[in-house]
């Protein structure tokens, strides 16, 4: 262990699974006290229960150093079979689901003076993959993407940095039953990736962990795609 976080408060909300998960354990093994959130704990789309879960959080820390939005969800579907309520579905948990908690988290990452915000765009923010029906998906990413660059803005002067990943095809929980339910769907990514395998947790983890550090401490308002190179093409 480097101990790169050492000291430092971190929040990283779904993590119970996936990229989420990844980040918890990268960051506790870098030193940083981890604060976990997954849907067991705090209904992050209810502003109410929301706010209520980040102040106790603080009233036991005081502070957030790091902010890690990974929890998500979405409807995957064709624009025809699409149903408007699954949209609005899809995008409450892709950008409620970011804006709520960082809200409440804002006082604490001033009173940090050194914060840093991670949110996830998506490779999907900056192109369309063949076989994949992911109309609210791309919609609700690129609307993170263009979020966090406000966010940078606002945070600027009270020390908060706000930066996004934006993930390639990353094998969790989630992504084994899109692949297991579309033949061929594993190829169609491997065909777009110039490394040729599928992500892991970890990939994106450590970029995180370098954001959440201050070895970024120059680093605001940017994205990094960590997708094997599939939108570099």
């Amino acid at each position: 262990m480097s101990g790169r976080l050492s000291g430092k408060i971190a929040v990283v909300t779904g993590a119970a699974n996936g990229i989420g998960a990844g980040c918890a354990d990268v960051f506790a093994q870098e030193g940083a006290t981890v604060i976990g959130i997954d849907r067991g704990d705090c209904d992050l789309t209810d502003e109410a229960a929301t706010d209520a879960f980040f102040a106790q959080i603080c009233d036991g820390h005081g502070r957030i150093d790091i902010l890690v939005n990974a929890a998500a969800f979405a409807v995957f579907e064709w624009i025809e079979t699409l149903s408007y309520a699954d949209w609005q579905r899809t995008l409450t948990g892709e950008l409620d689901i970011v804006f709520l908690p960082t809200r409440a988290a804002w006082p604490y990452l001033k009173a940090s003076g050194r914060a840093s915000v991670i949110n996830f765009a998506s490779a999907n923010a900056y192109h369309a993959l063949e076989g994949s029906a992911a109309l609210a998906h791309c919609a609700g990413k690129g609307g993170v993407l263009a979020m966090t660059r406000q966010l940078a803005m606002e945070g600027a002067p009270h020390g908060i940095r706000a930066n996004t990943i934006s993930p390639g095809f990353i094998v969790t929980a989630a992504t084994q039953r899109h692949m297991d339910a579309v033949p061929g769907f594993a190829d169609r990514v491997l065909a777009k990736n110039m490394v040729k395998r599928l992500g892991a947790p970890q990939d994106i983890a450590w970029c995180a962990t370098w954001l959440a550090s201050d070895e970024a401490g120059y680093v605001t308002g940017a994205d990094i795609r960590v997708d094997a190179g599939a939108t570099a093409w």
